[in-house]
């Protein structure tokens, strides 16, 4: 078992284990989050969502944003300037649509969230742009979901 430097287990879903938890998505988001799609700009429900906790992977669950690193770009699409955890999320190099670009995906069960771009805010410079099926919320103060019956179920947003 391969854990994160804040604890989660990072052991990737079984096969069985993905088809059980794409059974709860809806086209949409298994379009996005299995078939690396993109939601179109400003249509997402957490682009301009203002809550205080932490966005979560909408198919395992594992934290990847704080509310508190999130920003408005104007771009369309939630973003932040910085995970819970860095690894929580994978960069990947994506040369499609004729243009080099990063990618982010889960840490653990590798699902397509969106793509990270060097034009953010301080102090990382960074901006994660996610696509808000690829994420769950979580209000700060409640117990963080443990879809995969892997993690301290006592660990808390915010």
């Amino acid at each position: 078992m391969t854990r994160s430097q804040s604890g989660f287990d990072l052991t990737p879903p079984t096969e069985a284990e993905v088809t059980a938890l794409a059974a709860h998505l809806d086209d949409e988001a298994r379009r996005i989050l299995l078939d690396h799609g993109t939601e179109p700009p400003f249509c997402g429900k957490f682009d301009e969502y203002e809550d205080e906790g932490v966005y979560g992977c909408a198919l395992c669950g594992l934290p990847l944003f704080s509310s508190r690193a999130k920003f408005h770009s104007g771009s369309g699409w939630p973003s932040f300037y910085q995970g819970v955890d860095a690894d929580h999320i994978r960069n990947i190099v994506d040369r499609s649509h004729g243009m080099v670009r990063t990618e982010i995906r889960c840490g653990r069960c590798d699902s397509h969230l969106g793509h990270v771009f060097e034009d953010g805010p301080r102090p990382t410079g960074l901006r994660y742009c996610l696509n808000s099926v690829a994420m769950m919320f979580t209000p700060e103060g409640e117990a963080l979901p443990d879809v995969l019956e892997r993690d301290d179920p006592a660990q808390v947003a915010g």
